[in-house]
């Protein structure tokens, strides 16, 4: 940024909320056409509905976390700093799906649990949540410079067990025969091959430009609150990533459950969000960690525990079968007093 330099303050803020903007809209719209081309090639080569359903549109939904978190992983690595953009998008994207993707949902349409989700998605949720506390609070201290990290094997770790969750998807939907899954995937329209390839270009180019607009936005923004305010770099960095940019990379899980929830179909919004909780923090977080480790001051550790004291909660509320909207009210509430939380941090 210090081509910018000589710019006025006013003109720096315009600037990156401009980048931020774009970049969430680019991730969004070329996420889309990404996973849409990269079904159609699959289509093509014939590989199984189910594959495609638990692989590509799986991961398709985490694209936006995966972009923004790989990009201030590289931009940490090759600049230096710490990556609180990364760890607070993916952190700060799971609360969301929890608090505020779910609560909104509950408000206008009971969520009805299928037991299945209790018994087998859920407890991994959990599992991985709890060793990413223990990963940070316990592995991550760097005395020396009183940081937290996540480190490169931490993250090919979580890589592996993404790997051991598509297997044991695959398998468990083979003998369960998912129709939801094939019914989601045979919407997606076949694309002429050589037509599908361009879009996966295309779709990549955008996904890479949107994360890096994204980081250059959130750094921008976090950098200015704290210059003009005489705030934590640190503090002011992670709070965008756990706000903004969490919310901006959620915004399709939000809209697609709301809309459901008004329609009365919401019976697939609490697996949604534990497959996008799951995605975000194995396969985002993992790949960024393997790119680079990820550093993070003192404030991260608050928000891991309250990322598992959330998703707690919600399977609590889950085991009675039906999540409503006193549940959904409750949870929203939870969101609005951990932003609350986070403003407060920063400021004092």
């Amino acid at each position: 940024m210090s081509f910018m330099e000589s710019w006025p303050v006013s003109l720096k803020v315009i600037t990156f909320i401009l980048a931020l903007i774009i970049g969430i809209f680019c991730l969004v719209k070329f996420c889309d056409i990404f996973v849409d081309a990269s079904c159609s090639i699959a289509k093509k080569l014939h590989i199984s509905e189910l594959i495609i359903g638990l692989t590509i549109v799986a991961m398709g939904t985490s694209c936006p976390e995966l972009a923004v978190s790989v990009s201030d992983s590289i931009s940490t690595l090759i600049n230096g700093g710490n990556a609180n953009v990364a760890i607070g998008n993916v952190v700060g994207s799971n609360i969301c799906n929890l608090l505020l993707v779910l609560g909104a949902s509950c408000l206008f349409t009971p969520i009805i649990v299928k037991k299945s989700i209790c018994k087998k998605e859920y407890p991994f949720l959990i599992g991985i949540s709890i060793l990413l506390v223990i990963f940070v609070i316990f592995f991550g201290l760097n005395s020396f410079v009183g940081e937290y990290v996540v480190t490169r094997i931490e993250g090919i770790i979580f890589v592996l067990l993404i790997g051991v969750y598509i297997y044991l998807l695959i398998k468990s939907n083979k003998t369960n025969n998912d129709e939801q899954i094939n019914e989601e995937v045979s919407e997606i329209k076949e694309i002429k091959l050589w037509k599908s390839i361009i879009l996966v270009i295309v779709g990549c180019a955008g996904i890479i430009f949107g994360g890096e607009a994204v980081v250059f936005g959130a750094k921008g923004i976090a950098l200015e609150i704290s210059d003009a305010a005489h705030l934590n770099h640190d503090l002011a960095e992670s709070l965008i990533g756990l706000t903004i940019v969490a919310v901006g990379t959620s915004l399709p899980e939000l809209v697609t459950s709301v809309v459901a929830s008004k329609k009365g179909q919401n019976e697939l919004a609490l697996g949604n969000v534990i497959g996008s909780n799951i995605f975000n923090t194995l396969f985002v977080l993992g790949i960024s960690a393997t790119v680079n480790p990820l550093t993070s001051g003192s404030q991260i550790v608050v928000d891991v525990i309250f990322m598992l004291v959330a998703t707690l909660l919600v399977f609590v509320f889950a085991l009675k079968g039906k999540i409503g909207k006193v549940h959904g009210y409750i949870l929203l509430c939870l969101y609005l007093g951990y932003l609350a939380y986070l403003v407060t941090r920063t400021i004092i």
